[in-house]
């Protein structure tokens, strides 16, 4: 897991540091003497952790590294993020194992909390267009057919990976900025004739979120993840190193440059043959 500076200031927004007080709300109440003996005194629980919440919490602590796992999180906001689900559900599940009423309360203020502090989102600078319909997309295919390439990454909002990759996507669509080299999204979970063209599964269970295809000439020459005859998901972790390893990001963007270096000194040209021929 990876820790930059940018990321410990981001930890500052409410979104993550509340969540990270519910994660540890129950332990915290329980191992805190003064706490625990005002809040579990009217229940017949003691201050030590019994072995049915031991049970959860070791099990909680298996389906996180599993889930953070399976779904590349190599940042520490990408792993909390990618955990915060699973760990309030435990929370939730001791709550309600140590009293009704505490459950029903700490149910309140998750949905109180999802509903006023959503994941802060990227808002950075992007040079990426937002389809809003497979029409639109394919449109777009066949008028930039010559020498442009697309990379175009079709997602869903809910999807943990998604929004773990979106500002990687973002930022890269930034630095390779070329009028030959271009950058799309599309949300397929609101446009699925999309995922249906071109066999992505938008399923909660789905191992094809995100999937990015490169598109050169109009056709499809690259994505991630792929898979073979028999329909088998190749995991690929969308990481910014392994994305332009695999994309190859430098020498196509180098190869939009010289197309497009090539392009303007070809209208030069031109207009310098069309003055000369009005002189003549």
């Amino acid at each position: 897991m990876v820790i930059q500076k940018k990321e410990l200031i981001l930890l500052l927004k409410p979104y993550y540091w509340v969540n990270i007080i519910l994660t540890c709300s129950y332990v915290f109440c329980k191992k805190t003497d003064i706490v625990c003996q005002y809040i579990f005194s009217s229940t017949e629980k003691t201050c030590e952790l019994d072995a049915k919440e031991l049970e959860i919490l070791l099990f909680l602590m298996i389906v996180v590294m599993i889930r953070t796992r399976k779904a590349g999180s190599v940042t520490m906001l990408a792993y909390l993020s990618s955990s915060f689900l699973y760990t309030k559900g435990a929370n939730l599940l001791l709550w309600f194992y140590a009293d009704v009423r505490f459950g029903l309360f700490f149910t309140a203020i998750i949905i109180v909390v999802s509903l006023c502090l959503p994941e802060p989102t990227y808002s950075g600078p992007e040079n990426v267009l937002y389809f809003r319909s497979l029409a639109t997309l394919e449109e777009a295919l066949k008028e930039n057919k010559q020498n442009t390439v697309w990379l175009v990454c079709f997602y869903t909002v809910w999807n943990p990976t998604c929004a773990n990759f979106a500002p990687i996507f973002s930022q890269l669509s930034v630095q390779y900025d070329t009028k030959y080299l271009k950058f799309g999204k599309i949300d397929i979970s609101r446009y699925p004739d999309a995922a249906i063209k071109y066999n992505i599964s938008d399923s909660s269970l789905s191992r094809q979120l995100p999937t990015v295809i490169m598109f050169k000439n109009g056709v499809e020459e690259l994505r991630r993840p792929t898979y073979d005859s028999k329909g088998k998901i190749f995991k690929f972790f969308f990481t910014e190193p392994n994305f332009k390893a695999v994309f190859d990001l430098n020498n196509v963007y180098n190869q939009c440059k010289l197309a497009d270096k090539k392009k303007n000194s070809d209208e030069e040209e031109t207009l310098k043959t069309n003055k000369k021929e009005k002189k003549t």
